[in-house]
């Protein structure tokens, strides 16, 4: 089928319609965030990290078994703990196992030959993650609002550092599942997730640590997360400066070397 253009004697073809061109970043974005929604929902071993086991540790770390908290709710504590795991599970430990098996069956490597650019991949997935993400919150907070949790402080404090840490989690995610093999990348996010649930300040406060040790473990942005919902949701205070700070510089290292070095196969 021929393409409709205008015609002039004079000049000669004059302008081609439709016109041919890809669309806006915009329009890519968007259709690649809700693809990678709805693959996110698909994916059952995801539902279960990201939904299922932290509503399970939110139980179970209620429960005055591991160790004991100066405070006398324990679920003040435990609630903003949960939402620092919940946004590490699904925008570090989720995002790099399934990004790094999407490389090894060559379905990036199909995108890649698409006029889809790398930046607005790592977006769209990162956006994706973020609605994924707001689901968790109301399991999380609908669940500690049954077991009496009170928050304090301004909600849009804590939904930035949320965001925040997304970003800084997504880079490192994308990250590392865009430079290692499917089967290290699985290995490797595990671990880090399995350390950074210990020795991060998400399930022991960080001031159960040595001094040397915790001026050290502050600035891992699962503890910067951690610590600054626990300052806004558990004690009321405002936006924690060094907590943002640390996801900041976290984000703007990761989210660039993620764009940077991404391998599409």
């Amino acid at each position: 089928m021929s393409t409709p253009m205008s015609f002039s004697p004079e000049t000669g073809p004059l302008s081609f319609a439709p016109a041919p061109a890809p669309a806006s970043r915009g329009r890519m974005l968007a259709a690649q965030t809700r693809m990678e929604f709805r693959l996110l929902l698909r994916n059952g071993e995801q539902v279960g990290l990201t939904l299922l086991i932290p509503l399970l540790l939110l139980f179970f770390f209620n429960l005055p078994l591991l160790y004991s908290l100066d405070t006398p709710r324990r679920i003040d504590f435990v609630v903003p703990s949960i939402i620092a795991l919940a946004v590490m599970s699904a925008a570090f430990t989720g995002l790099a196992i399934g990004t790094g098996f999407e490389r090894k069956y060559a379905v990036l490597k199909r995108l890649g030959a698409t006029a889809l650019p790398r930046s607005v991949l790592i977006l769209g997935k990162t956006l994706a993650v973020l609605l994924l993400e707001l689901l968790q919150l109301v399991l999380v907070c609908g669940f500690g609002f049954a077991l009496a949790w009170h928050p304090h402080g301004d909600p849009l404090a804590a939904l930035l550092l949320v965001v925040l840490g997304t970003a800084a989690f997504g880079g490192l995610g994308l990250l590392v599942a865009g430079t290692l093999r499917a089967e290290v990348t699985l290995a490797a996010a595990n671990l880090v997730w399995l350390i950074l649930l210990f020795a991060g300040g998400i399930a022991i406060p960080l001031d159960r640590f040595g001094g040397a040790a915790r001026d050290v473990l502050q600035y891992l942005p699962s503890a910067a997360l951690s610590d600054g919902l626990h300052s806004v949701l558990q004690h009321g205070a405002g936006l924690p400066g060094r907590d943002t700070v640390t996801l900041l510089v976290w984000a703007a290292i990761a989210v660039p070397a993620a764009a940077r070095w991404f391998r599409w196969e």
